[in-house]
């Protein structure tokens, strides 16, 4: 069964259809949550929550006393929802207990909804084929421009106001996490009380130093010098950085350079900047690199990013070595190229 969007999902439930297992699967945490509230209000009849609800983790719950509880009829209610927390350990059941979670799943209790958490399964492995078999796949993603559209209801929660451009801003730089938006929004609407939320409050508030250190490498990766791109990702991993935010950050970069590539060489600053949402000497950098980097190095070098951003996320792999692996991928390609026009 193909995977549905957070907001295809919650079309779909909202509809009062049931689904007997449900898999929300991804890291942010915000969209579980939604999603997690939702459910209630869709299958569970005001009052009944207390009983009508039940939460596991998988950390320390093996899939016996989870079936059992699937199999008991709920007390007062027509349904009742069932959440599995860290289903990613499940992974490594027994063949017994794989069998036993497909046997149930085949033929599973008309009144209880199994709703498995999960920030990431590797979809090579039995339990997401038998999961994704009989349930329903939810990918806890959305991409930064929707996401923008749920940052002024964020806002709102918090009692304040953003405008169109400082949503789109905050949510371009965490690359649609809304997790980590909601985070970055409670500070800003404390550092911003009392009026609106501008572009430059993410600009002094949010965008670190270290996020604009990827413009050095852009001009490293544009003429494929591969010891210095090695030299500065290990530069940037003894300052603390994480992985999966250096990719990040690399690419938030890789789209505005895109982005960048699509005006006209000649733009004011100015105009690169309103058009980017970028302060004027950044926009004018990436408006330089842009016209120096092919577009099809620039979309390959976001599928390796993406498929970078997976690796990581999957937390089995050696995070050092997945982006070392990423910087040989990101200056070959311009070393070849240039290597070939000689």
């Amino acid at each position: 069964m193909a995977a549905l969007k957070v907001e295809d999902f919650l079309a779909r439930i909202a509809n009062g259809k049931t689904v007997p297992a449900i898999v929300l699967h991804g890291p942010d945490t915000y969209l579980r949550d939604v999603c997690r509230e939702k459910l209630a209000a869709a299958y569970l009849p005001e009052g009944t929550r207390d009983w009508a609800l039940a939460r596991f983790s998988a950390v320390d719950t093996n899939w016996d006393a989870v079936f059992e509880r699937a199999q008991t009829l709920p007390m007062l209610a027509p349904r009742q929802l069932v959440f599995i927390e860290e289903v990613e350990v499940w992974q490594e059941l027994e063949d017994d207990a794989m069998e036993a979670l497909a046997a149930y799943l085949e033929d599973p209790a008309p009144f209880t909804v199994l709703v498995f958490e999960a920030a990431a399964l590797d979809q090579r492995r039995k339990l997401f084929k038998t999961l994704s078999e009989k349930g329903l796949i939810v990918t806890l993603s959305v991409d930064p421009e929707n996401a923008a559209l749920l940052v002024a209801g964020m806002a709102r929660e918090f009692g304040a106001e953003l405008d169109a451009e400082a949503a789109k801003f905050l949510s371009d730089i965490l690359d649609g996490e809304l997790a980590r938006i909601r985070v970055e929004l409670e500070k800003l609407c404390v550092y911003a009380v009392g009026r609106r939320i501008t572009t430059d409050d993410v600009e002094a508030l949010v965008v670190s130093a270290k996020k604009y250190t990827v413009w050095q490498l852009a001009d490293i990766l544009a003429t494929g010098r591969r010891g210095d791109a090695l030299t500065f990702l290990e530069s940037v991993l003894r300052e603390g950085e994480q992985p999966p935010m250096i990719v990040g950050a690399l690419v938030w970069m890789y789209r505005k350079l895109l982005e960048a590539s699509e005006l006209p060489a000649d733009s004011p600053d100015w105009q690169a900047a309103r058009s980017l949402i970028m302060r004027k000497e950044q926009a004018a950098l990436a408006l330089e690199r842009a016209h120096q980097i092919p577009r099809k190095q620039l979309l390959d070098g976001l599928t390796a990013l993406s498929e970078a951003d997976n690796r990581l996320k999957s937390g089995k792999v050696d995070e050092r070595v997945v982006l070392e692996f990423l910087v040989h991928r990101l200056v070959t390609a311009p070393a070849e190229a240039s290597s070939a026009t000689q």
